[in-house]
């Protein structure tokens, strides 16, 4: 089905806190934004979202908030779509929020209330977990990804230069208890991550197809265990990454459905063979280029949507639908030039 989607203003983006590989140089210093190529990039992706039937409503800009540009950190809404016999009526559907790190943490109370005016009940996850970057759906799977939580800091090593930057994963294993009474007998693979430069499971997993079947995977990210793990849940419907494909983020996309057809919004520069891998599989992609994205902050095309579901089975009230027709990009953004600079 068309869905509905969550992407945040990207007016104010920048590297503030400078929390994972991407957002600094080998010096360890934080990298600088061209806001006017990041502005251009969001609205071509928006744009081309809308044009595939999606409904794309935006998270106003925060200036101490730059990472609300990602909003899939934010936390999820299960089920994203019917599993079993007991997915709640719309007005009874609850997102949970993500506990996200510390330099993140106060996006929640821009969160919340955001998405309680769409209509949805909150809940709070405790231990620390970063949302749907992190808990997905991959056929008859949920997927949850983890490593180990460190303090960001600088660390001496010998060697130029004589320091190092250590930046740890996001989520803990911790929240996988809090994780599965949501998610009751639905199935858990427990993945463990283990390259910072892939701190989040949204970068090097992705599900796709008409039952999310088919999954994309950057082994190397993830350790022997897990790619074992893997292995033996997809078989031959898992499609193992190159490295110049998962440089790129090939993991971090997003599938639609418009017209019948599916569609997986994909990063700009992905090589010949994915593309002829993807559309094999009756799934079509949309290449985007959001290199600034990744570049300078970390994240790709899935880490700037947060997703709600079918379009057709958000909340009804008539609040909340007056609420998501004025956060909706067409009535935000449909008037500027996609080369337009931020105002």
């Amino acid at each position: 089905m068309p869905r509905t989607i969550l992407m945040g203003d990207p007016k104010h983006f920048g590297v503030h806190g400078g929390a994972n590989p991407h957002t600094r140089n080998v010096l360890g210093i934080k990298r600088r934004v061209n806001s006017r190529i990041a502005y251009r990039q969001w609205q071509s992706l928006a744009r081309a979202l809308v044009n595939h039937g999606t409904e794309v409503c935006v998270i106003p800009a925060h200036p101490q908030l730059s990472g609300l540009v990602y909003p899939a950190n934010a936390g999820f809404l299960y089920p994203l779509d019917s599993y079993g016999a007991n997915r709640p009526s719309s007005s009874e559907e609850t997102f949970h929020l993500a506990h996200l790190l510390p330099t993140r943490a106060a996006e929640r109370e821009v969160y919340r209330p955001f998405i309680q005016a769409m209509g949805f009940r909150t809940h709070d996850i405790q231990a620390r977990f970063e949302g749907e970057a992190d808990f997905f759906p991959a056929g008859p799977f949920m997927l949850f990804t983890h490593g180990v939580i460190e303090r960001q800091r600088f660390a001496p090593r010998f060697g130029l230069p004589p320091w190092k930057r250590i930046y740890g994963f996001r989520s803990e294993t911790a929240a996988l208890d809090e994780l599965r009474i949501i998610i009751s007998e639905r199935p858990v693979l427990d993945l463990e991550l283990c390259l910072e430069g892939h701190y989040h499971g949204d970068t090097v997993l992705c599900s796709f197809g008409a039952a999310r079947q088919f999954l994309l995977a950057y082994m190397a990210g993830l350790t022997m265990k897990s790619r074992e793990c893997l292995r033996q849940a997809f078989g031959n419907r898992l499609i193992e990454l190159s490295e110049h494909d998962a440089a790129l983020y090939a993991a971090n996309s997003f599938q639609i459905d418009h017209g019948g057809r599916l569609y997986l919004f994909m990063p700009e520069g992905i090589s010949n063979e994915l593309i002829n891998g993807i559309r094999t599989r009756s799934v079509e992609p949309v290449l985007i280029n959001v290199s600034e994205f990744l570049a300078k902050g970390g994240g790709s095309i899935k880490c700037m949507i947060l997703d709600l579901g079918p379009r057709d089975q958000q909340p009804s009230d008539p609040t909340a639908t007056a609420f998501r027709a004025e956060r909706s990009y067409e009535r935000l953004f449909a008037t500027e030039s996609a080369s337009s600079k931020p105002s």
